[in-house]
């Protein structure tokens, strides 16, 4: 079966009807980020259920580590359906399961079972899938601005909780006896939204003809001389699993910072996707050794915080583009998909390391102590990608048999 977005006359594959094409898509996609990002609020939801069921920190997590995990799985599915059927089947069924996510949360979320199910698992699932699709198409109707469209679409992304947060808060309340029926609300108007706001605009997905080019643009040499991969193909290369690593390791140092996605992405397109990457590494390293692990006041830890965090900002706008760069456009969504799954992995597992390090720092009452050895540890994975940013190569390209 064809793609559905493929054009069926020759004519529709002229370069007239480009720029409209690139702008509509550029506003679909950060549109649709920014909604889809409702599922990282989840730190919203978590004062409420604690206080109406009684759970602990670590149960209230639990359904958002599952959430970022599922995510990452999504995105693999999602990018290599929407690289085979087109964005708007892959898109559509994403926020369709999105949508049904927050119903089952709606009705079973009384439980943690029901939670981990609904926003874990079903949410987590179609958020992966709505999160890779703008991203892989607007690598292929901007492969000349990949950098800073792809960091304008996770931009919206990173905004979302500015406005998607305020709204929960306020559906939900701060009437401890209405929590029972507040909560579930909440979950209801948010699967609405997915329905109105996410499933609609992504019937206007397109795919640009095979072969378009930007008018006036030309591939670099280095670019053009490296063909298009599968994803069987990327894991044979030493090059992404370097990606992974940093990827990884880079996303330990937090979320939720638009800046740095637009930032360096924008910064990458100029001076290149190795030398973005190394700065931002460095500037972690900077941050964490230099500013907060000797802050001692109030302005000191909110600054160091911020700069960390832009650096972070910029692994989502960056490792989209080192895939497109590497393995070609033709399998993006997929390839990138199983790079993204790095991201997935650092959510479950590395905010609970350091949360354990905090845990006994507070036990041996020095929390100091243990904030500390957070920036020190982040300070070191940010060591351990700029040596790899300085490793990275472009794959070489291999002649078929």
């Amino acid at each position: 079966m064809c793609q559905d977005d493929a054009m069926t006359s020759a004519a529709a594959q002229t370069m007239a009807v480009v720029p409209a094409s690139r702008a509509r898509h550029a506003v679909i996609a950060v549109w649709i980020q920014a909604i889809n990002a409702v599922v990282y609020s989840w730190s919203v939801f978590r004062p409420p259920l604690a206080q109406l069921h009684g759970w602990s920190k670590a149960q209230t997590i639990m359904p958002y580590r599952y959430c970022l995990l599922l995510v990452a799985l999504g995105a693999i599915a999602g990018g290599i359906w929407q690289d085979r059927k087109g964005p708007r089947v892959a898109a559509s069924v994403g926020a369709l399961m999105l949508a049904t996510g927050f119903v089952v949360s709606a009705f079973f979320g009384n439980t943690l079972p029901g939670l981990v199910l609904g926003y874990g698992i079903l949410a987590g699932l179609g958020g992966g899938i709505v999160y890779v699709v703008p991203i892989a198409n607007l690598v292929r109707w901007f492969p000349d601005k990949r950098g800073m469209m792809v960091g304008l679409a996770v931009m919206g992304s990173g905004l979302s909780p500015l406005f998607w947060s305020p709204l929960m808060e306020a559906i939900i309340g701060k009437d401890a006896s209405r929590l029972h029926s507040t909560v579930p609300m909440a979950f209801i108007v948010m699967a609405v939204i997915f329905i109105v706001a996410v499933l609609l605009p992504s019937q206007l997905f397109r795919v640009p003809p095979a072969g378009w080019r930007p008018a006036g643009w030309t591939p670099s040499v280095d670019r053009s001389a490296l063909r298009e991969s599968t994803a069987i193909e990327m894991f044979s290369t030493w090059q992404f699993y370097a990606l992974w690593i940093a990827f990884l390791l880079g996303a330990a140092v937090g979320i939720f910072n638009a800046g740095g996605r637009l930032s360096w992405g924008t910064i990458s397109d100029r001076i290149g996707r190795k030398s973005a990457l190394f700065g931002m590494s460095c500037l972690s390293i900077i941050v964490c050794l230099g500013l907060l692990r000797s802050a001692n006041g109030f302005w000191s830890v909110v600054t160091g915080l911020c700069l960390a965090a832009f650096a972070y900002g910029g692994f989502l706008a960056v490792m989209p583009s080192f895939s497109a760069d590497y393995y070609g456009q033709s399998n993006v969504g997929g390839n990138y998909g199983f790079l993204f799954l790095a991201w997935g992995v650092c959510g479950f597992l590395i905010p609970g390391y350091f949360e354990g390090m905090l845990d006994r720092a507070r036990a041996a009452g020095n929390l100091t102590a243990g904030y500390r050895d957070v920036y020190w540890d982040i300070a070191m994975f940010a060591i351990v990608v700029a040596v790899l940013a300085v490793l990275l190569r472009a794959p070489r390209a291999k002649s078929r048999a």
